[in-house]
């Protein structure tokens, strides 16, 4: 199998799937119309993502057709379509959060249970998977619903997911990171600031849920550790975390939307959206060079980790400055 070939016809793919589910989603009024807590200027179309999700999922299949792929990371994998499925009605009718919920958790516990949990070892102890197994499908949850909190601006999410797949198939080689690349590139062309389509929850919760089962399988098979890709992904769960914990501590009603986390805020100050993901990048960036370093003196794990932390605590309250919480 030709990788270069491969890589090429997936961007081509995502981007004119794409192109079609643009033209579809406009003629079917499947559209974002700007409101007070928007981040963008005119109606725009969503769904988008659902590119990225034909895409991924037919260039995974090619692999384990090819035996590129481990058995039961492809069929975890497989547990996203329910997603997938859920998310696009829900990007079309609205469904209520109970519904996407229990979606979720089938979507979580499915891929858990094909993941074989997580070998967790903390010290010299090993952690009882009656632990860890309950903690993974709470986090996958987690993961799913703030990616598709930070997808709020052109590109944001995009570039997010392609920067966390590049940082991490830097470190481990594997081909499934430049096929998400690939299936990301090809819709990111059409969603660059300004965006003439957006990827809605179909895009934002399936990058969610792809990236943590990738997390879980690499600190499992490809000695790539959990707290590593817990690094990788920080400007996503950090924004998203803390955000959520100051709205708790202001007494808000946290199923209210909102335009209070740091890269909306940021906007809202008058920075572009394009401005504001090559600013993503810059970060992503300085945190790949980081791990770098931990991965060659390991016992500077801990203290690194406080300082990516202390880092975007510190950019937060920066952007406080310019646009108060």
């Amino acid at each position: 199998m030709d990788t270069m070939f491969l890589l090429i016809v997936l961007v081509v793919l995502s981007f004119i799937l794409t192109w079609v589910i643009r033209i579809y989603a406009n003629k079917l009024n499947i559209v974002d119309i700007p409101n007070n807590r928007s981040s963008h200027e005119k109606p725009t179309p969503r769904g988008g993502g659902l590119a990225i999700v034909l895409t991924w999922y037919s260039a995974i299949t090619v692999l384990f057709f090819y035996n590129q792929i481990e058995s039961n990371l492809y069929y975890a994998f497989l547990f996203g379509i329910i997603l997938a499925a859920i998310s696009i009605i829900d990007d079309i009718f609205s469904l209520k959060p109970l519904i996407r919920l229990i979606a979720q958790f089938i979507t979580a516990m499915g891929a858990v249970y094909f993941l074989d949990g997580l070998s967790l070892i903390i010290g010299n102890i090993e952690i009882n998977q009656a632990v860890v197994i309950p903690a993974l499908i709470i986090g996958i949850i987690w993961f799913i619903n703030l990616y598709n909190f930070l997808d709020g601006i052109d590109g944001y999410a995009s570039v997010e997911a392609i920067s966390v797949a590049l940082g991490l198939y830097i470190f481990t080689g594997n081909l499934i990171l430049l096929l998400l690349i690939a299936s990301v590139l090809g819709f990111l062309i059409w969603n660059w600031p300004k965006a003439k389509i957006f990827m809605g929850d179909v895009g934002s919760t399936q990058l969610g849920f792809i990236l943590a089962v990738i997390g879980i399988h690499f600190h499992n098979k490809q000695d790539f550790s959990i707290f590593y890709w817990i690094l990788l992904t920080a400007p996503f769960w950090f924004d998203a975390s803390y955000t959520l914990f100051r709205r708790w501590k202001n007494k808000e009603k946290l199923s209210q939307a909102h335009r209070k986390h740091a890269y909306q805020r940021i906007v809202q100050a008058g920075f572009s959206h394009l401005k504001t993901d090559f600013y993503l990048i810059g970060i992503n960036i300085i945190i790949i060079g980081i791990l770098f370093i931990i991965i060659t003196f390991s016992n500077l794990l801990i203290p690194a980790f406080l300082m990516v932390i202390l880092f975007l605590f510190a950019l937060t309250r920066r952007i406080d400055k310019l646009k108060s919480f």
